[in-house]
């Protein structure tokens, strides 16, 4: 009775029509990697722009669509999903100058607008900048502002179709008229204005155009640009004709006294720091020139620098640093390190707002500029926290809390007060007293904890018949930390469970975390995902027929290895514009810049590691691999999409099972920033019809129409 009340079983093939994958010509390259020949048969698949390249994308979206368009509830669950998504959605106001800005999404509208209430806070909001209006199908974003010091004027980036690339643009805020300012080929940049112009960071215009999607970038350059004046005549401020593979950055403290010069480079897992006193013009100044160590300035105390770092502190310090007496042995400690990792600090109305994170959860103390604790902000949830912005005059503040099944809500703190009002509370179409979080600590392979949060329905049985959807990441230091998804309330009030793990290789618990998942440690980010799938199953969460894996970038990455290891564990595979090809990942645009979490294959015992787990190398055939949907987009510049074509080429080739073992090429978009809502519901749409189909499953709601 309960199967029939949660889920319909369809035929036992689970196939919609019989279908034929495209015929994939391989080719007969091969390198040779330290005496080690690796067969690299669909290498022509990395010309993305190439006739061929162009037409097996049509192909393979065919066969796609082909299929998912005979999957009965599909639009249904288009139009569900569109329901929950379609809902006011608000960012905390900010103020620039003597006026205050928001974001606003109505609900539907592909790209939040941005609004100006003159002079206060209290004024009637007006439309400042619609970036629906700049493309018909929604599919420019803004990636990127900043004002300037007084207010006048507003500099932003533009993406298109989800590229890296920027272009920026100057706006006159109390006209709303575009100046003539188009700087192009940024990437990589901040906008930070000082004067009467601002610093942004590019790369040289590519040679071919038509390769600017794939080609790996070298030399990037800060320059500075002057308002009124063309690109042309911009003064170059910073370059390095000697790393190519270096990306630099320049920032100004809030009172224009001291500048920033950020390096990070290929292989390193920190960034150089770098200053100069403006009031003496110097030359830049290091305060940390290797590259062991993350280290940033928070703002200055008159002739001083606040800096955050995790040098000699895996979990994050902040120090005092007198440039008069630079010594690090008489870097003063303000906030020392604390078992907790420090997760952000900023500085508002002279207090320093320190972000820290227990078990992935956030909490936040307020300090005085000197380190002595004043206060910390209760929470109502635990979850996470954003926020905190503003200048040292101000007031009050304000940040955004929100978990699982808390949606975003705004908080205005009083800083005089210590008082934290709701500001404003986001409106969602659902019931949170219907549905639990609970957070578990299961061993992995080495009997290390992994923490994992559960959310489902409350009252579901225990009996390991639920759906269940799995998502992990492990790397570059990012924690998955609780956060609202409206899109994922479809899959909750199907009865479905959903969980995160926060896997070895993340920020979860600082620095030594995040190194017990890289490099010749990255088989503990796989081990600790399997072993998250097998407390799921063992404690009757759900069972290897109805459980679902997702990841993307390299949370895709952990998709592919981990269906290599143990396609008996999972039903559903789901790698969203992941970084298949380990070999070859360093060769395109940014890729470099990975080598410090992955390794490279240019070195001959890392070259062995990398090949022992790469999802493209490790396909074999004879093996019952899960229903595989693989999702990439044709303008992704971050993680291109050859990844993802030679891996389900590879995929395509060597399974012969039954399950569908498909790619979804998006088109028009990138690797996720800036992706239109409708383009977003639809491929959602897709994602969980494909998953529930291939359980065996309709959803709840069908049922009682």
């Amino acid at each position: 009775m309960k199967n029939l009340i949660l889920s319909l079983l369809l035929c036992s093939s689970l196939t919609v029509a019989q279908f034929q994958y495209p015929k994939t010509v391989k080719g007969d390259h091969a390198d040779n990697y330290f005496g080690t020949a690796v067969t690299d048969p669909y290498r022509w698949l990395e010309q993305d722009t190439a006739a061929n390249v162009k037409q097996w994308v049509g192909e393979q979206n065919a066969v796609t669509f082909g299929y998912l368009n005979q999957i009965p509830f599909r639009e249904k669950v288009k139009n569900r999903l569109t329901k929950l998504l379609n809902y006011p959605k608000y960012t905390s106001p900010f103020r620039a100058g003597k006026n205050w800005y928001f974001y606003k999404n109505d609900g539907l509208q592909n790209q939040s607008v941005l609004f100006i209430q003159r002079g206060s806070l209290d004024a009637k909001p007006e439309l400042f900048l619609d970036p629906n209006k700049l493309s018909a199908d929604g599919t420019t974003s803004l990636q990127g502002s900043a004002f300037d010091k007084e207010g006048k004027y507003f500099a932003y980036a533009l993406s298109k179709a989800g590229s890296d690339w920027r272009e920026i643009y100057v706006m006159d805020v109390r006209t709303k008229k575009l100046l003539k300012e188009k700087i192009e080929w940024a990437k990589f940049t901040e906008i930070s204005w000082f004067g009467n112009g601002f610093y942004y960071s590019r790369y040289a215009a590519p040679s071919d155009t038509g390769s600017k999607l794939s080609t790996s970038n070298a030399y990037h350059k800060v320059y500075y640009h002057i308002i009124g004046t063309p690109q042309s005549k911009d003064p170059l401020i910073y370059e390095d004709r000697e790393h190519p593979q270096r990306l630099f950055s320049i920032g100004v403290t809030e009172d224009e006294r001291f500048q920033s010069l950020y390096i990070s480079q290929r292989g390193s897992n920190g960034n150089a720091l770098y200053y100069r006193d403006l009031h003496k013009r110097t030359e830049f100044i290091p305060i940390i020139a290797t590259f062991d160590d993350e280290i940033s300035i928070v703002d200055n105390v008159g002739d001083k620098l606040i800096l955050s770092t995790n040098r000699h502190a895996p979990n994050q310090k902040v120090v005092l640093y007198d440039p008069a007496d630079p010594d690090e042995k008489n870097w003063k400690e303000i906030l020392p390190e604390k078992p907790e990792p420090l997760v952000s600090v900023s500085v508002v109305g002279n207090k320093l707002f320190a972000v820290y994170m227990k078990d992935v959860c956030h909490r936040v103390s307020v300090y005085d500029l000197t380190g002595k604790f004043e206060n910390e902000i209760p929470l109502e949830t635990l979850g996470n926290v954003g926020g905190f912005g503003g200048e040292r005059k101000d007031a009050f503040t304000f940040y955004t809390l929100t978990s699982f099944t808390y949606p975003a809500a705004i908080y205005k703190y009083d800083i005089g007060t210590q008082r934290s009002t709701l500001f404003r509370k986001t409106e969602v179409d659902f019931n949170p007293s219907d549905y639990e979080t609970k957070q578990v600590f299961y061993p992995s392979k080495d009997g290390t904890k992994i923490p994992m949060f559960i959310v489902h329905k409350k009252g579901i049985p225990l009996d390991g018949s639920n759906p269940a959807l799995l998502y992990g990441y492990g790397g570059f230091n990012i924690t998955i930390g609780p956060s609202f998804s409206a899109s994922r309330l479809l899959w909750l009030e199907q009865g479905g469970v959903f969980a995160v793990a926060n896997l070895r290789g993340g920020g979860e618990y600082g620095e030594k975390w995040h190194e017990a998942g890289m490099r010749f440690n990255k088989q503990n980010v796989f081990d600790d995902f399997i072993a998250a799938a097998e407390y799921l199953v063992a404690q009757k969460y759900t069972n290897p027929s109805k459980l679902a894996v997702q990841g993307g970038s390299n949370g895709g990455l952990l998709i592919g290895a981990t269906i290599n290891q143990r396609p008996d564990l999972f039903k559903v595979a789901l790698p969203a514009v992941g970084v298949m090809d380990m070999l070859r990942f360093h060769k395109f645009t940014i890729g470099w810049a990975w080598v410090n979490d992955y390794g490279s294959s240019d070195d001959s015992a890392q070259f062995q590691y990398l090949k022992n787990y790469s999802p493209v190398h490790n396909i074999r055939e004879r093996v019952n691999y899960p229903a595989t949907l693989v999702t990439t987009a044709d303008h992704d510049d971050r993680v291109v999409p050859a990844h993802s074509f030679k891996y389900i080429s590879t995929l395509q080739e060597k399974y012969k099972g039954p399950n569908p073992v498909m790619i979804r090429i998006e088109t028009s978009a990138g690797h996720g920033a800036g992706k239109p809502t409708a383009k977003i519901i639809e491929e959602t749409s897709d994602i969980y019809s494909f998953t529930w189909w291939n359980m065996g499953i309709t959803p709840l709601y069908l049922l009682k129409e």
